[in-house]
């Protein structure tokens, strides 16, 4: 049988395979969508350059969003210590509840209205909220076609060159296509820290050596670079009180419920717990009392008494507890069936906490359960329930041109009182120094910190020239990844990537030589400020 070709079918297939890999090109590429990938599309798009960003699920936003922690920050947030972009997405989400919902008049009036009136937050909002208002502060820039937002896309591959990364392909996770996206400068902001392996770039994980860094906290022994923060996969539930939601027994529930860590004083699956400063044992309760400190309301999303009612039938809390943080194993730096069993393993732990808690937890009334809690699927934007992915405390982190230690932060390791000033500021931040168990079966370590600066230095690899870090993946150790991964300083250090980009490409330098040439640091910082970015602390007194 004769085979006979025609011109079109050349085209065709000619046509076919530039949609399986289509080039797509851009001032700057940012890999990950996450709280600091954010950032910095918006800080480089303000900045006058076109962006890629990249996004693993459908929601950017990150820790904001994807997976559902609301904010955590410190005590200062409503006046200082944070950038000025951070602070409109703040406004943004009191507003949207203003604008949208029906508030009560004195909810309405309030100048910080903290939607879910939480422990640990005073914004603390619903996740798709976030994502609302992410959208607005991104919607002139991406109408525009300088910022274009590839959803559902994983980074797969890279390609360098000498001491540059020249290209990366990203994956559809819906078509199966892929897209090589070229660019002068990369901006790696995905949860784990994903381009430094495919890259080449040189990267640590886990715990350091305290002959290494001499931090005090650091392992006395060996580095252990599989010694990692516990992950959490969060969900949202109400209480509806007479009715039943229960959920089915989750698969793994026998092993969870009867699963109790060496340094736990009881069952995981308990009302019981450790103070993470102290490290001693304390009891939960669910619900708000006099007496125990209430998990329900420690990130609750919503208080329904600030809403008409009738708007939310009870509160609406997010469940990021220490009941439900995995750390069995990690998920960086193993084989794609091991993390997939982490993955899942993670997912039973929080379905079996939310089973136990509706059939076995203890009532103040002598029973047992409370089927009245209501898995939320609608709020984190999912069909099981569970965020669109886990909380990444710790990722993969670059080897910098300078490395964050305990003793730059510490409060025990600063006599002044201050922590150490950096030259090559690009931001503030504060938190605690916030370790949750690791799996190498670790208990919390939970120490003071100072107010602190994000050195530019932090954010730059050793080697590689055209590559910044723009999340948690910046030079920090195990210990000090604990004060400098929360929400406003990752969004800190996102925002200041995007910038320090585009100043480099503005004066055709690379960000080391921005951060090493005294006067362009001082230009690159006074444009930092100009854009809100406050680097520097008010004096002690005033903290």
């Amino acid at each position: 049988m004769q085979l006979v070709y025609r011109m079109s079918d050349f085209i065709t297939a000619r046509e076919s395979c530039k949609k399986m890999n289509q080039e797509m090109h851009a001032d700057v590429v940012v890999l990950g969508g996450g709280t600091g990938g954010t950032a910095a599309a918006l800080a480089a798009a303000k900045s006058g350059k076109t962006v890629i960003l990249t996004e693993e699920t459908t929601w950017i936003g990150g820790q904001l969003t994807s997976q559902a922690v609301p904010p955590d920050e410190h005590r200062w947030i409503e006046s200082f210590g944070c950038t000025r972009s951070y602070r409109q997405f703040r406004q943004g989400v009191r507003d949207y509840y203003k604008q949208y919902f029906p508030l009560t008049a004195e909810a309405r009036a309030l100048p910080h209205l903290n939607p879910g009136n939480a422990i640990v937050s005073r914004v603390a909002h619903e996740p798709r909220t976030a994502v609302a208002v992410l959208n607005q502060m991104l919607a002139p820039y991406v109408h525009s076609g300088r910022i274009q937002i590839l959803y559902r896309h994983v980074l797969e591959a890279a390609e360098t060159g000498g001491d540059q990364v020249s290209a990366v392909t990203v994956r559809d996770l819906e078509e199966g296509t892929r897209r090589t996206l070229l660019a002068p400068y990369y901006i790696d902001a995905t949860e784990c820290g994903d381009l430094l392996p495919l890259a080449g770039i040189e990267y640590v994980t886990g715990a350091e050596s305290i002959h290494d860094t001499g931090e005090p906290h650091a392992v006395d022994g060996p580095a252990d670079p599989m010694e990692m923060q516990g992950f959490t996969y969060c969900f949202a539930m109400d209480y509806i009180d007479g009715e039943d939601h229960t959920i089915e027994r989750p698969a793994m529930y026998d092993f969870w419920r009867d699963y109790k860590p060496d340094f736990w004083p009881d069952h995981l699956l308990s009302m019981a717990g450790v103070r993470p400063m102290t490290l001693e044992a304390i009891e939960y309760g669910l619900f708000p009392d006099s007496e125990r400190f209430s998990l329900y309301l420690y990130r609750q999303l919503i208080d329904h008494n600030q809403f008409a009612p009738g708007t939310f039938s009870g509160p609406l809390t997010l469940v990021n507890w220490p009941q439900n943080d995995y750390w069995l194993g990690s998920i960086i730096d193993v084989s794609e069936e091991e993390r997939a069993l982490h993955l899942e393993q993670a997912k039973q732990l929080s379905l079996s906490w939310l089973y136990w808690l509706q059939t076995e937890a203890p009532r103040p009334d002598g029973k047992r359960g409370y089927p009245g809690l209501r898995l939320r699927p609608d709020v984190v934007g999912t069909q099981d329930g569970l965020a669109m992915y886990p909380y990444i405390r710790e990722s993969r982190r670059i080897e910098a041109e300078f490395r964050v230690l305990e003793q730059h932060v510490a409060t025990d390791c600063r006599p002044s009182g201050v922590a150490e000033t950096f030259a090559d500021t690009v931001g503030i931040g504060s938190y605690r120094i916030d370790l949750h168990p690791s799996t190498a079966n670790r208990t919390y370590i939970d120490i003071s910190s100072l107010p602190f600066q994000i050195p530019l230095g932090s954010l730059i690899p050793k080697r590689v020239t055209n590559v910044l870090a723009g999340c948690k993946n910046l030079g920090v150790t195990h210990i000090t990844n604990g004060c400098y991964r929360l929400h406003p300083v990752e969004w800190n250090i996102g925002e200041a990537a995007g910038y320090c980009v585009s100043y480099a490409l503005d004066r055709d330098l690379t960000p080391s030589a921005v951060r090493n040439t005294e006067s362009e640091l001082k230009a690159f910082q006074q444009r930092l400020v100009q854009e809100g970015i406050e680097l520097a602390w008010p004096t002690v007194g005033a903290v």
